[in-house]
Protein backbone atom coordinates (compact mmCIF):
# COMPACT_ATOMS: atom_id res chain seq x y z
CA UNK A 1 0.00 0.00 0.00
CA UNK A 2 1.23 3.54 -0.75
CA UNK A 3 2.13 5.84 2.11
CA UNK A 4 0.75 9.13 3.39
CA UNK A 5 3.54 11.44 4.58
CA UNK A 6 3.36 14.35 7.03
CA UNK A 7 6.32 16.68 7.50
CA UNK A 8 6.00 18.83 10.62
CA UNK A 9 8.19 21.78 11.61
CA UNK A 10 11.26 20.18 10.05
CA UNK A 11 14.45 22.15 10.76
CA UNK A 12 18.00 21.36 9.69
CA UNK A 13 21.35 23.15 10.10
CA UNK A 14 24.68 22.37 8.52
CA UNK A 15 26.95 23.96 11.12
CA UNK A 16 25.83 27.62 11.25
CA UNK A 17 23.81 27.47 8.00
CA UNK A 18 20.04 27.05 8.30
CA UNK A 19 19.06 24.70 5.46
CA UNK A 20 15.46 23.88 6.40
CA UNK A 21 13.38 26.34 8.39
CA UNK A 22 10.32 24.79 10.06
CA UNK A 23 9.05 23.06 6.93
CA UNK A 24 5.50 21.70 6.94
CA UNK A 25 4.07 19.59 4.13
CA UNK A 26 1.35 16.95 3.70
CA UNK A 27 1.79 14.37 0.91
CA UNK A 28 -1.14 12.12 0.07
CA UNK A 29 -1.22 8.46 -0.90
CA UNK A 30 -0.31 7.86 -4.55
CA UNK A 31 0.44 11.55 -4.98
CA UNK A 32 3.17 12.75 -7.32
CA UNK A 33 4.56 15.90 -5.72
CA UNK A 34 7.37 18.07 -7.05
CA UNK A 35 9.80 19.93 -4.80
CA UNK A 36 10.81 22.90 -6.95
CA UNK A 37 13.38 25.56 -6.17
CA UNK A 38 16.80 26.99 -7.00
CA UNK A 39 20.08 25.52 -5.78
CA UNK A 40 20.39 25.96 -2.02
CA UNK A 41 16.65 26.09 -1.36
CA UNK A 42 16.75 22.92 0.78
CA UNK A 43 14.82 20.56 -1.48
CA UNK A 44 17.49 17.84 -1.74
CA UNK A 45 18.16 17.97 2.01
CA UNK A 46 14.45 17.45 2.62
CA UNK A 47 14.46 14.47 0.27
CA UNK A 48 17.50 12.95 1.97
CA UNK A 49 15.83 13.27 5.38
CA UNK A 50 12.81 11.38 4.02
CA UNK A 51 15.18 8.68 2.74
CA UNK A 52 17.04 8.42 6.06
CA UNK A 53 20.34 9.71 4.62
CA UNK A 54 20.18 12.86 6.78
CA UNK A 55 18.54 13.63 10.12
CA UNK A 56 16.63 16.74 11.11
CA UNK A 57 17.58 18.84 14.12
CA UNK A 58 13.93 19.43 14.98
CA UNK A 59 10.52 18.38 13.74
CA UNK A 60 8.88 15.12 12.70
CA UNK A 61 8.45 12.96 9.61
CA UNK A 62 5.39 10.72 9.79
CA UNK A 63 4.72 7.78 7.44
CA UNK A 64 1.04 6.86 7.87
CA UNK A 65 1.05 8.61 11.25
CA UNK A 66 4.17 6.87 12.58
CA UNK A 67 7.47 8.65 13.25
CA UNK A 68 9.86 7.57 10.49
CA UNK A 69 13.14 9.23 11.49
CA UNK A 70 13.92 6.54 14.06
CA UNK A 71 13.50 3.77 11.50
CA UNK A 72 16.56 2.25 9.81
CA UNK A 73 16.76 2.95 6.08
CA UNK A 74 15.91 -0.66 5.26
CA UNK A 75 12.64 -0.44 7.21
CA UNK A 76 11.35 2.77 5.61
CA UNK A 77 10.37 1.03 2.36
CA UNK A 78 11.74 3.93 0.35
CA UNK A 79 13.38 3.76 -3.07
CA UNK A 80 15.68 6.59 -4.14
CA UNK A 81 17.02 7.58 -7.56
CA UNK A 82 19.95 9.99 -7.82
CA UNK A 83 20.84 12.48 -10.53
CA UNK A 84 24.00 10.68 -11.63
CA UNK A 85 22.55 7.14 -11.60
CA UNK A 86 24.97 5.75 -8.92
CA UNK A 87 25.11 2.42 -10.76
CA UNK A 88 27.83 -0.15 -10.10
CA UNK A 89 30.02 -0.05 -13.20
CA UNK A 90 31.46 -3.53 -12.66
CA UNK A 91 28.02 -5.14 -12.45
CA UNK A 92 25.66 -6.03 -15.28
CA UNK A 93 22.28 -4.33 -15.59
CA UNK A 94 20.67 -7.45 -14.14
CA UNK A 95 22.91 -7.44 -11.06
CA UNK A 96 22.49 -3.69 -10.55
CA UNK A 97 18.72 -4.12 -10.41
CA UNK A 98 18.97 -7.21 -8.21
CA UNK A 99 21.48 -5.69 -5.79
CA UNK A 100 19.00 -4.45 -3.18
CA UNK A 101 17.42 -7.90 -3.01
CA UNK A 102 20.64 -9.90 -2.86
CA UNK A 103 22.08 -7.92 0.07
CA UNK A 104 19.08 -8.55 2.30
CA UNK A 105 19.48 -10.78 5.30
CA UNK A 106 19.00 -14.47 4.59
CA UNK A 107 15.65 -14.39 6.37
CA UNK A 108 14.15 -11.68 4.13
CA UNK A 109 16.06 -12.41 0.92
CA UNK A 110 13.92 -13.86 -1.90
CA UNK A 111 15.04 -17.07 -3.58
CA UNK A 112 17.24 -16.83 -6.66
CA UNK A 113 14.43 -17.74 -9.05
CA UNK A 114 12.12 -15.14 -7.51
CA UNK A 115 14.84 -12.47 -7.78
CA UNK A 116 15.40 -13.33 -11.44
CA UNK A 117 11.68 -13.17 -12.22
CA UNK A 118 11.31 -9.83 -10.44
CA UNK A 119 14.29 -8.30 -12.25
CA UNK A 120 12.96 -9.45 -15.63
CA UNK A 121 9.55 -7.94 -14.84
CA UNK A 122 11.19 -4.65 -13.89
CA UNK A 123 13.38 -4.55 -16.99
CA UNK A 124 10.22 -5.01 -19.05
CA UNK A 125 8.47 -2.28 -17.05
CA UNK A 126 11.27 0.21 -17.75
CA UNK A 127 11.49 -0.89 -21.40
CA UNK A 128 14.94 -2.49 -21.16
CA UNK A 129 14.05 -6.04 -22.21
CA UNK A 130 17.06 -8.05 -23.36
CA UNK A 131 19.66 -5.68 -21.88
CA UNK A 132 20.24 -7.49 -18.58
CA UNK A 133 23.71 -8.75 -19.51
CA UNK A 134 25.05 -5.36 -20.57
CA UNK A 135 27.14 -3.12 -18.33
CA UNK A 136 26.22 0.53 -17.54
CA UNK A 137 29.00 1.86 -19.80
CA UNK A 138 27.28 0.15 -22.75
CA UNK A 139 24.03 2.06 -22.22
CA UNK A 140 22.87 5.55 -23.11
CA UNK A 141 22.20 8.10 -20.36
CA UNK A 142 18.46 7.57 -20.62
CA UNK A 143 18.85 3.81 -20.37
CA UNK A 144 21.11 4.12 -17.32
CA UNK A 145 18.53 6.27 -15.60
CA UNK A 146 15.90 3.62 -16.28
CA UNK A 147 18.18 1.01 -14.71
CA UNK A 148 18.46 3.23 -11.63
CA UNK A 149 14.66 3.45 -11.48
CA UNK A 150 14.31 -0.32 -11.83
CA UNK A 151 16.83 -0.83 -9.02
CA UNK A 152 14.85 1.55 -6.78
CA UNK A 153 11.64 -0.36 -7.54
CA UNK A 154 13.16 -3.82 -7.02
CA UNK A 155 12.72 -3.76 -3.25
CA UNK A 156 9.02 -2.92 -3.71
CA UNK A 157 9.10 0.46 -1.94
CA UNK A 158 6.00 2.34 -0.89
CA UNK A 159 7.66 5.72 -1.51
CA UNK A 160 9.76 6.67 -4.54
CA UNK A 161 12.21 9.58 -4.10
CA UNK A 162 13.76 11.18 -7.19
CA UNK A 163 16.61 13.69 -6.84
CA UNK A 164 16.89 15.59 -10.14
CA UNK A 165 16.89 12.26 -12.01
CA UNK A 166 17.06 13.87 -15.46
CA UNK A 167 19.65 16.54 -14.67
CA UNK A 168 22.46 14.76 -16.52
CA UNK A 169 20.44 14.13 -19.70
CA UNK A 170 20.01 16.23 -22.82
CA UNK A 171 16.79 18.16 -23.42
CA UNK A 172 15.13 15.73 -25.85
CA UNK A 173 15.76 12.68 -23.67
CA UNK A 174 14.49 14.61 -20.61
CA UNK A 175 11.15 15.27 -22.30
CA UNK A 176 10.78 11.63 -23.36
CA UNK A 177 11.70 10.26 -19.92
CA UNK A 178 9.51 12.59 -17.90
CA UNK A 179 6.47 11.49 -19.92
CA UNK A 180 7.47 7.88 -19.32
CA UNK A 181 8.04 8.55 -15.59
CA UNK A 182 4.53 9.95 -15.19
CA UNK A 183 3.10 6.80 -16.80
CA UNK A 184 5.29 4.66 -14.52
CA UNK A 185 4.01 6.47 -11.43
CA UNK A 186 0.40 6.02 -12.51
CA UNK A 187 0.89 2.31 -13.19
CA UNK A 188 2.69 1.51 -9.91
CA UNK A 189 0.52 3.66 -7.64
CA UNK A 190 3.45 4.71 -5.44
CA UNK A 191 3.75 7.91 -3.47
CA UNK A 192 6.37 9.81 -5.49
CA UNK A 193 8.43 12.86 -4.48
CA UNK A 194 10.42 14.50 -7.23
CA UNK A 195 13.13 17.17 -6.75
CA UNK A 196 13.96 19.54 -9.59
CA UNK A 197 14.99 23.11 -10.33
CA UNK A 198 13.37 22.89 -13.78
CA UNK A 199 10.04 24.74 -13.66
CA UNK A 200 8.69 23.21 -16.85
CA UNK A 201 9.53 19.72 -15.64
CA UNK A 202 7.76 20.17 -12.30
CA UNK A 203 4.68 21.79 -13.82
CA UNK A 204 4.39 19.07 -16.46
CA UNK A 205 4.84 16.08 -14.13
CA UNK A 206 3.47 16.76 -10.67
CA UNK A 207 -0.01 16.57 -9.18
CA UNK A 208 1.09 19.34 -6.82
CA UNK A 209 4.20 21.50 -6.61
CA UNK A 210 5.91 22.79 -3.45
CA UNK A 211 8.00 25.84 -4.36
CA UNK A 212 10.97 26.24 -2.00
CA UNK A 213 13.32 29.15 -1.29
CA UNK A 214 15.98 29.59 1.42
CA UNK A 215 14.83 26.56 3.38
CA UNK A 216 11.13 27.38 3.39
CA UNK A 217 8.12 26.35 1.35
CA UNK A 218 6.80 29.49 -0.33
CA UNK A 219 3.67 27.94 -1.83
CA UNK A 220 2.04 24.57 -2.41
CA UNK A 221 -0.60 23.88 -5.03
CA UNK A 222 -1.44 22.32 -8.35
CA UNK A 223 0.69 23.48 -11.29
CA UNK A 224 -2.18 25.71 -12.43
CA UNK A 225 -2.64 27.21 -8.96
CA UNK A 226 1.00 28.16 -8.44
CA UNK A 227 1.53 29.43 -11.99
CA UNK A 228 -1.65 31.47 -12.29
CA UNK A 229 -2.01 32.45 -8.62
CA UNK A 230 1.49 33.02 -7.20
CA UNK A 231 1.44 34.18 -3.58
CA UNK A 232 4.82 35.90 -3.50
CA UNK A 233 7.18 37.77 -5.84
CA UNK A 234 9.62 34.86 -5.62
CA UNK A 235 7.06 32.31 -6.84
CA UNK A 236 5.95 34.53 -9.71
CA UNK A 237 9.50 35.30 -10.77
CA UNK A 238 10.72 31.73 -10.44
CA UNK A 239 7.92 30.07 -12.40
CA UNK A 240 8.67 30.97 -15.99
CA UNK A 241 9.91 34.09 -17.72
CA UNK A 242 8.63 37.41 -16.49
CA UNK A 243 9.03 41.18 -16.67
CA UNK A 244 9.07 43.45 -13.62
CA UNK A 245 7.98 47.11 -13.56
CA UNK A 246 8.21 49.58 -10.68
CA UNK A 247 4.96 51.16 -9.60
CA UNK A 248 3.23 52.46 -6.47
CA UNK A 249 0.06 51.65 -4.55
CA UNK A 250 -2.10 54.46 -3.25
CA UNK A 251 -5.50 54.10 -1.57
CA UNK A 252 -5.89 50.51 -2.72
CA UNK A 253 -5.02 51.13 -6.37
CA UNK A 254 -1.84 50.55 -8.34
CA UNK A 255 -0.95 52.73 -11.31
CA UNK A 256 0.86 51.13 -14.24
CA UNK A 257 1.31 53.16 -17.42
CA UNK A 258 -1.96 54.94 -18.24
CA UNK A 259 -4.16 52.60 -16.17
CA UNK A 260 -5.05 52.06 -12.53
CA UNK A 261 -5.77 48.63 -11.11
CA UNK A 262 -7.53 47.73 -7.86
CA UNK A 263 -5.34 45.72 -5.50
CA UNK A 264 -6.62 43.96 -2.42
CA UNK A 265 -4.66 43.45 0.77
CA UNK A 266 -1.61 45.52 -0.24
CA UNK A 267 -0.50 48.52 1.79
CA UNK A 268 0.22 51.87 0.19
CA UNK A 269 3.80 52.34 -0.93
CA UNK A 270 6.33 51.10 -3.50
CA UNK A 271 5.24 48.03 -5.44
CA UNK A 272 6.29 45.83 -8.30
CA UNK A 273 4.15 44.70 -11.24
CA UNK A 274 4.98 41.37 -12.91
CA UNK A 275 3.88 40.68 -16.48
CA UNK A 276 4.53 37.49 -18.46
CA UNK A 277 6.15 37.91 -21.92
CA UNK A 278 3.02 36.59 -23.65
CA UNK A 279 1.06 39.40 -21.98
CA UNK A 280 3.28 42.15 -23.46
CA UNK A 281 1.53 43.58 -26.53
CA UNK A 282 3.68 45.42 -29.08
CA UNK A 283 2.16 48.30 -31.06
CA UNK A 284 3.47 50.73 -33.64
CA UNK A 285 4.30 54.14 -32.10
CA UNK A 286 1.47 55.90 -33.94
CA UNK A 287 -1.17 53.39 -32.79
CA UNK A 288 -4.02 55.27 -31.12
CA UNK A 289 -6.60 52.49 -30.76
CA UNK A 290 -8.16 52.37 -27.27
CA UNK A 291 -7.18 49.41 -25.13
CA UNK A 292 -7.97 48.02 -21.69
CA UNK A 293 -4.30 47.12 -21.30
CA UNK A 294 -1.83 49.42 -19.53
CA UNK A 295 0.06 51.46 -22.11
CA UNK A 296 3.54 52.63 -21.11
CA UNK A 297 4.25 56.30 -21.90
CA UNK A 298 7.51 56.05 -23.85
CA UNK A 299 8.52 53.99 -26.86
CA UNK A 300 10.78 50.93 -26.53
CA UNK A 301 13.59 49.91 -28.87
CA UNK A 302 13.87 46.38 -30.25
CA UNK A 303 17.21 44.72 -29.35
CA UNK A 304 16.74 41.17 -30.55
CA UNK A 305 14.20 39.14 -32.54
CA UNK A 306 14.18 35.31 -32.48
CA UNK A 307 11.51 33.59 -34.57
CA UNK A 308 10.95 29.88 -33.90
CA UNK A 309 7.93 28.00 -35.22
CA UNK A 310 4.68 29.95 -34.81
CA UNK A 311 6.10 32.21 -32.07
CA UNK A 312 8.62 35.03 -31.98
CA UNK A 313 10.68 36.17 -29.00
CA UNK A 314 11.39 39.90 -28.90
CA UNK A 315 13.73 41.64 -26.45
CA UNK A 316 13.38 45.39 -26.07
CA UNK A 317 15.05 48.23 -24.20
CA UNK A 318 12.66 50.35 -22.18
CA UNK A 319 13.64 52.94 -19.59
CA UNK A 320 17.05 51.32 -18.88
CA UNK A 321 15.60 47.81 -18.50
CA UNK A 322 15.17 44.82 -20.79
CA UNK A 323 11.59 43.76 -21.57
CA UNK A 324 10.76 40.40 -23.14
CA UNK A 325 7.70 39.86 -25.34
CA UNK A 326 6.36 36.69 -26.93
CA UNK A 327 4.22 37.34 -30.01
CA UNK A 328 2.98 35.38 -33.02
CA UNK A 329 4.90 35.23 -36.29
CA UNK A 330 1.93 36.94 -37.96
CA UNK A 331 2.13 39.85 -35.50
CA UNK A 332 5.88 40.08 -36.08
CA UNK A 333 5.39 40.31 -39.85
CA UNK A 334 2.57 42.84 -39.51
CA UNK A 335 4.60 45.10 -37.23
CA UNK A 336 7.81 44.69 -39.23
CA UNK A 337 9.88 44.38 -36.06
CA UNK A 338 13.67 44.15 -36.37
CA UNK A 339 16.59 45.34 -34.21
CA UNK A 340 16.42 49.10 -33.89
CA UNK A 341 12.64 49.31 -34.48
CA UNK A 342 10.60 51.48 -32.12
CA UNK A 343 7.28 50.43 -30.62
CA UNK A 344 5.01 51.08 -27.67
CA UNK A 345 4.24 48.49 -24.99
CA UNK A 346 0.86 47.50 -23.63
CA UNK A 347 0.72 45.24 -20.57
CA UNK A 348 -2.02 42.69 -19.93
CA UNK A 349 -2.88 41.00 -16.63
CA UNK A 350 -0.24 42.54 -14.36
CA UNK A 351 0.27 40.90 -10.98
CA UNK A 352 1.13 43.30 -8.13
CA UNK A 353 3.20 42.79 -4.99
CA UNK A 354 4.40 45.25 -2.39
CA UNK A 355 8.15 45.80 -2.40
CA UNK A 356 9.80 44.24 0.65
Amino acid sequence: MPVRIAIEQLTKHFEATLVLDRVNLEIGEREFIGLLGPSGSGKTTLLRILAGLEFADEGRVLFDGKEAQALPIADRQVGMVFQHYALFGHMTVFNNVAFGLKVRSRKSRPKGKEIAERVERLLHLVQLDGLGERFPAQLSGGQRQRVALARALATEPKVLLLDEPFGALDAKVRVELRRWLRDLHDSTGLTTIFVTHDQEEALALADRVAVMATGRIEQVGTPTEVYEGPQSPFVYDFLGRTNAFDCAIERGRARLGDKEFPVNGLADGPAIAFVRPHDVVLCLPDNSEPSEDAKLPDAATVRLVTALGPKAWVELSYDSQVVAAEITRDALAKLGMRPGSRCTLQLRLPCFFARR
